[in-house]
């Protein structure tokens, strides 16, 4: 059955609303002794469960949670030092604990790309309550690759939807039109100031 259907811990037993007003807070690795910490001032946006294999996510999860925040309000606060660059080659810069390997939060450099000034960060590594909820789950398709049974698709989205994730097998319409719109720009298609850099659209 669809319910019967772990997509990730936050979300399996429903999804918690986020709170007006919240402000933002602290991530911190898994590590027992000298965790990384990582302080948000910022509400999170387009939180969502992702199916990529390029995501962080915890042991048993089919799915990540990620949202993004203006790398402006990001700050790495305590043991810094073991922070490494999982990939150095990928779009998204993802900065994890070289002790527990956890991802504390992936930043863009390139200058030109439609989410720079963006950085993503996973929410649950956090103990404040408040962030955005999830809204979507993008790249479903992906997680065969990661070993999922590709005979349960049908339940994996029967239970997203249950849990208003709509399915994606790319990003959200909302994000996807970001992106259409920076082409545009770059283009010299569309003129119109739709937002800069470092703004979460």
């Amino acid at each position: 059955m669809a319910s019967a259907i772990a997509i990730h811990p936050s979300v399996d037993h429903g999804v918690s609303r986020g709170a007006e007003n919240f402000q933002g807070g602290t991530l911190v690795c898994k590590c027992e002794q000298n965790p990384v910490r990582v302080t948000v001032k910022a509400q999170c946006a387009h939180n969502h469960v992702c199916g990529c294999t390029k995501c962080w996510k915890p042991n048993g999860a089919l799915f990540s949670l990620v949202s993004v925040v203006s790398r402006d309000s990001v700050t790495v606060t305590a043991y810094g030092d073991k922070l490494t660059v999982v990939d150095p080659s990928a779009t998204i810069q993802r900065y994890a604990c070289k002790v527990c390997g956890v991802h504390m939060y992936g930043r863009i450099e390139n200058q030109k790309h439609p989410f720079y000034g963006l950085d993503f960060i996973h929410t649950e590594l956090s103990r404040d309550t408040g962030w955005c909820a999830p809204e979507f789950a993008a790249f479903v398709s992906s997680i065969i690759e990661s070993g999922a049974d590709p005979s349960r698709m049908g339940a994996v989205r029967g239970r997203l939807k249950e849990l208003a994730l709509e399915p994606y097998d790319c990003l959200s319409p909302a994000l996807m039109d970001a992106i259409a719109i920076h082409a545009s720009k770059t283009a010299g298609v569309m003129e119109i100031s739709v937002g800069s850099g470092g703004e979460v659209p």
